[in-house]
């Protein structure tokens, strides 16, 4: 009899996958995949963006779900690893079977996950930390970017806002920090444009490696400079220990930075010491309620949450993905999401768009300029 209940477990268990018609789907649930740094430097970020999506889920889920079913969310650890980050993608793909992929981490691990898996294996993968060209490219001339939906700016749209910041008040000696890998050569090749389009180029260049806050040899490089300004791209480690050792150095230029760095994490690293840090950003103001989508946000959070842009942008991303699978219908495919997705022109979240087509992954073209304050606060 035992034996028999198993059996009939197992079938009823088959017959829920099989009649959805699709993997990572059954009548009850739809599987999603992540992979985002939960250690090392840069696990802050992907732990806030994990709590965010989990939160948001479980709210959806309790008012039931997407067309009757729950969303799951399955996350693996990657380190901010470009390796690791390809091996989690094969990883949820394959073993865990899952329908679609959301929340991913960095340029480089991304763009190669990409490229080596989710691309030929036409899952798609709905918002990244990047704001890398590779990802961004049009689908007709890079088949992989078909399932890439980016819900951000780009670093271009980044850079030259700050480099038209920089330059209306007057800077000319403009220097360049970044990060050795797709993050930061993405944006310096953005600042580089937009310092050409203003007949300019960076006093100093220099690099520091991904995961790495060795800036000794990068602080040696720009002080020599002695430039007005120095434009970050990097992340919140690297880019506390190089101001820290440029402030040794006597040097005092106006520090810019790109928002992946996550401002809050950047004020508890540097303390006092991060006030008058510029900082780009790509997401509404999460600390102002004004918009709905802020509102909402909030809310999920409750009165202890701590507002971030991390988190919004991890909301950001599930909700593009959540109203993509209503679109989807109720028997969604892979392909069904891709054409919802795609179908998302001019789509307003609650005051921050978002907008795709069969031609284009940009997603958004916002970007907000930020300073630290007093107390550690990011000020409009």
């Amino acid at each position: 009899m035992k034996l028999v209940r198993a059996l009939l477990l197992v079938v009823l268990s088959w017959a829920g996958w099989v009649a959805a018609g699709e993997v990572g789907v059954t009548d009850k649930s739809i599987l999603i995949g992540m992979t985002a740094p939960f250690s090392g430097p840069s696990g802050p970020y992907g732990l806030d963006m994990k709590m965010v999506i989990n939160a948001y889920f479980r709210q959806l889920n309790e008012a039931g779900g997407v067309h009757g079913r729950r969303l799951d969310l399955r996350s693996l650890d990657d380190g901010y690893e470009t390796e690791r980050t390809v091996a989690n993608t094969r990883a949820l793909i394959a073993q865990e079977q899952v329908f679609a992929l959301l929340a991913f981490y960095g340029s480089s691990p991304t763009t190669a996950a990409m490229d080596e898996v989710f691309g030929a294996a036409r899952v798609p993968l709905v918002g990244t930390i990047s704001g890398a060209d590779s990802l961004r490219q049009s689908p007709r001339d890079h088949p992989n970017n078909r399932y890439m939906f980016n819900v951000r700016a780009s670093y271009a749209n980044e850079t030259e806002a700050i480099v038209n910041q920089l330059v209306s008040l007057g800077f000319k000696s403009i220097a360049v920090f970044y990060q050795n890998d797709g993050f930061g050569k993405s944006g310096l090749e953005g600042v580089l444009a937009a310092l050409r389009k203003h007949n300019q180029m960076p006093s100093a260049v220099a690099t520091v490696e991904r995961n790495s806050a060795d800036v000794s040899g990068a602080v040696q490089t720009i002080a020599r400079a002695n430039p007005q300004a120095v434009i970050m791209v990097t992340l919140y480690k690297a880019s506390a220990a190089f101001v820290r050792e440029m402030r040794k150095a006597k040097q005092n230029p106006q520090f810019m930075t790109l928002s992946p760095v996550g401002a809050d994490l950047l004020v508890e690293e540097l303390g006092n010491e991060a006030r008058g840090i510029g900082i780009s950003q790509v997401m509404p103001y999460p600390w102002n309620d004004t918009l709905p989508m802020v509102r909402e946000y909030q809310k999920l959070l409750g009165k202890q949450g701590k507002p971030s842009y991390y988190g919004i942008e991890a909301y950001a991303m599930a909700k593009v993905l959540v109203e993509a699978l209503r679109k989807a219908g109720k028997e969604p495919t892979r392909e069904k999401l891709v054409a919802a997705l795609e179908g998302m022109q001019n789509h307003d979240l609650g005051g921050y768009r978002v907008s795709y087509s069969p031609t284009d992954r940009t997603g958004s073209r916002f970007v907000d300029l930020t300073v630290i304050g007093s107390g550690g606060r990011v000020l409009r």
